[in-house]
């Protein structure tokens, strides 16, 4: 227990012994009280999903996956640093990885536009996974960003339509695809590597039409107010399941993946061979309908009851 809630417990015992009718005031002192456990909570969450040293998709792809080759380019405009996508092996299956990669180091945050992708990234992500659909090769997406890059250079080459054309055929691919959440998942930037047959998320992973900062700046007019935006979000891993949207939580180490990425890339390897054993038996077809039906169950609300 808490201070503030060893303090209120002692409040209540003083008002019953002085025989006092405060019910009201106490009402309104535990809800205040559980809103703000509630906010801090949350904010955890976004801080350990945004922590500096929390692994990071190359992390986990040179621990899961064995012979990674990392492959370049859209074919049409140029390659992009900050998508990554190859072929790998997990536990002898050869799989094509997708992946939204963040830099360490202020120069290779540079290079890889702290993981917020351009037109020729989502391009290329789909080039590489046409490529695993003719070869039958099932496809992991591990999703980090903060969203896509807003820049000029991104308009003016049609990020829009990438990441739409992305949604479009990922959710037509003739092979698995998982999809893992691994620390931020912004926007659209997010949805161009997240249309898969199985979505996880990592427990202290984020997902989220909008930053908190973006929301609390836009709706509540005050960007200080990032906290009571991210609970109003509902943004974190329990939040996305209870609504559906994804299909499990991963748990992590104590503390963090980052406490222990030996630990977590070893959770997320068991999950994705126990499901890529399962999916890679399933006719093509019957993962397309069952992906497609999944996708257009998101969002549905029923007002009369209530879900």
């Amino acid at each position: 227990m808490g201070e503030i809630e060893r303090k209120v417990k002692e409040l209540k015992e003083l008002i019953e012994n002085a025989g006092l009718d405060a019910k009201e005031e106490l009402v309104r002192l535990e809800t205040k009280i559980q809103s703000q456990s509630k906010l801090e909570t949350v904010w955890k969450r976004v801080e350990l999903a945004r922590h500096p040293e929390r692994p990071y998709a190359m992390d986990y792809i040179s621990r899961i996956f064995d012979n990674f080759i990392e492959l370049h380019g859209d074919r049409a405009f140029g390659d992009d640093p900050s998508i990554v996508g190859g072929i790998g092996f997990l536990d002898s299956r050869p799989v094509t990885v997708l992946a939204n990669q963040k830099g360490r180091t202020l120069k290779e945050n540079v290079r890889r536009n702290h993981g917020m992708a351009n037109p020729e990234g989502y391009r290329k992500a789909l080039r590489l996974a046409k490529e695993a659909e003719k070869f039958h090769r099932p496809i992991v997406t591990l999703v980090d960003t903060a969203g896509a890059y807003p820049g000029l250079g991104a308009e003016e080459r049609g990020i829009g339509e990438a990441i739409a054309r992305n949604l479009r055929d990922f959710s037509q691919l003739l092979t698995p695809v998982i999809c893992i959440i691994i620390g931020e998942g912004g926007s659209g930037g997010a949805l161009g590597l997240c249309v898969g047959d199985k979505i996880y998320m990592l427990e202290n992973a984020i997902y989220s039409v909008i930053s908190p900062e973006g929301c609390a700046s836009i709706l509540l007019r005050d960007a200080s107010k990032a906290k009571d935006a991210a609970v109003m979000l509902r943004i974190t891993s329990d939040d996305l399941l209870d609504f559906k949207v994804i299909n499990g939580i991963i748990q992590e180490p104590p503390g963090g993946a980052q406490t222990n990425p030996d630990e977590a890339a070893g959770i997320i390897k068991k999950i994705l061979i126990q499901d890529l054993d399962d999916l890679c038996g399933r006719r093509p077809e019957v993962l397309v309908r069952y992906r497609n039906q999944k996708i257009r169950k998101v969002g549905h609300w029923n007002e009369a009851a209530g879900s």
